[in-house]
C-alpha cells in the first residue's frame, strides 16, 4: 500500500526536504562539467610519459559524470533542478540529457512509468534488475563488454538505427527522422568536436568523451541499476522495492554521483530533490521505520549478492522447474 509522507518524517522536515533551490541544482550541474573540463585540461598539461596512469583514470572519472549528467537529466525530469519548471526542462535538456543522448520529456514519460509499477510486470525497467543473481563468471563477462565498449557501441547503434525510422523510406525521410529524434544530440556534440579542435586538441572530444561514454559510463550505469533493484530481499514489510546503497568518497567519485545511491528514500518520496537524499536518509534511519528500508553498506556487498553462484543456481533450478509440467 502507498506510505504516506506524513508517517515516515515530521512536516517540518518533509517541508524542509521539498525545498528546490534552482542554485543548488545549477552548482550541480557546473559541477559534473567543471570536473570533465578540469580532467581535459590535466591530460593536456600533463608530460607524456604520465599518461599509462592518467588516460584511464581521466576515461574513469568522466564516466562517472557522464553518469552524473544523467542522474541530472533524471532530477530534471522530477523537477528537482530549477524551481522554475521552464528553466528547469531547460537546464536538464542541453546541459544533461542530450550531450549523452537521452531526451528529458520522452525519458519522463518512461520514467514515471517505473515509479508506478515498480518491480511490477508492468515496470519498463524490470528488464534491468530480473536476470539476477547472475553467475560471477556472467557478471564478470557483461562488465568486461562494458568496459571494452561493446555494450556502449550496441547500444548507441540501436539507437541510431531506431531514430532513422523505416530503413525503406527514401534517403530525406531518414535524414528527417534522424534530425527530429538525434538532431539536439548531434549538434551538442559537434559543438563539443569543435571546442576541442579550437582549443587546438582535437582528439581531446574521442579520447575525453567518446571513449568514457561508451565503456566507464557503462558499465558504472549496469553496477547502479543492479545496487537499486536487483537481488532485493523477499517483502517482509518493506516499505517500498527499492535499495539504498551506502557509499564513501571514492564510490562517490567513480561509482555514485550526486546521491544516486540514496535509491529507496527516492522511490518513497520521489519529489525530494537529490540534494536532499542524504539528510533524507539519516531522518529516516532515526525513525521507527529504519528496519523497513533495504540498506547495504556497499556496492561490493551488493555485486556479491548479484553474482552469488548459490542464488544463481536456485533460481535456474526455479525458473526450470517453473517450466516442468505437472
Amino acid at each position: 500500500m502507498p506510505v504516506s509522507a506524513r508517517s515516515l518524517i515530521s512536516e517540518a522536515e518533509l517541508v524542509q526536504f521539498r525545498t528546490r533551490s534552482t542554485l543548488r541544482g545549477l552548482w550541480c550541474v557546473a559541477h559534473a562539467w567543471g570536473v570533465i573540463l578540469l580532467c581535459c585540461t590535466a591530460l593536456v598539461l600533463a608530460p607524456w610519459w604520465a599518461w599509462p596512469v592518467l588516460v584511464p583514470l581521466t576515461v574513469a572519472i568522466i564516466g562517472s559524470r557522464q553518469l552524473g549528467l544523467a542522474i541530472l537529466m533524471h532530477e530534471g525530469a522530477h523537477g528537482g533542478l530549477a524551481r522554475n519548471q521552464r528553466l528547469n526542462l531547460w537546464i536538464s535538456q542541453i546541459f544533461c540529457g542530450w550531450p549523452i543522448g537521452v531526451d528529458t520529456l520522452k525519458y519522463r514519460a518512461y520514467h514515471f512509468r517505473h515509479h508506478a509499477h515498480t518491480q511490477s510486470d508492468q515496470d519498463p525497467d524490470l528488464v534491468l534488475s530480473a536476470p539476477f543473481p547472475v553467475t560471477p563468471e556472467s557478471l564478470q563477462r557483461k562488465l568486461l563488454r562494458d568496459l571494452t565498449g561493446r555494450t556502449g557501441l550496441k547500444q548507441r547503434g540501436a539507437q541510431f538505427k531506431f531514430a532513422l525510422g523505416d530503413r525503406t523510406a527514401p534517403l530525406a525521410q531518414q535524414a528527417r527522422n534522424l534530425w527530429n529524434n538525434l538532431g539536439p544530440t548531434l549538434l551538442i556534440n559537434a559543438f563539443l568536436l569543435l571546442a576541442a579542435i579550437a582549443a587546438g586538441h582535437w582528439w581531446l572530444y574521442p579520447l575525453c568523451w567518446v571513449v568514457p561514454l561508451l565503456t566507464w559510463q557503462q558499465a558504472v550505469t549496469r553496477i547502479r541499476n543492479i545496487a537499486e533493484h536487483a537481488v532485493m530481499p523477499p517483502d517482509h514489510g518493506k516499505l517500498v522495492a527499492a535499495r539504498t546503497t551506502m557509499a564513501g568518497a571514492i564510490e562517490r567519485v567513480f561509482l555514485a554521483p550526486y546521491w544516486v545511491n540514496y535509491h529507496a528514500e527516492h522511490h518513497l518520496l520521489f519529489y525530494i530533490p537529490c540534494y536532499h537524499l542524504a539528510p533524507l536518509h539519516r531522518a529516516l534511519m532515526a525513525g521507527p521505520h529504519a528496519g523497513k528500508l533495504e540498506v547495504r553498506q556497499s556496492y561490493r556487498e551488493v555485486l556479491q549478492l548479484a553474482s552469488s553462484p548459490k542464488a544463481a543456481a536456485q533460481k535456474s533450478q526455479a525458473a526450470y522447474a517453473g517450466m516442468m509440467p505437472l
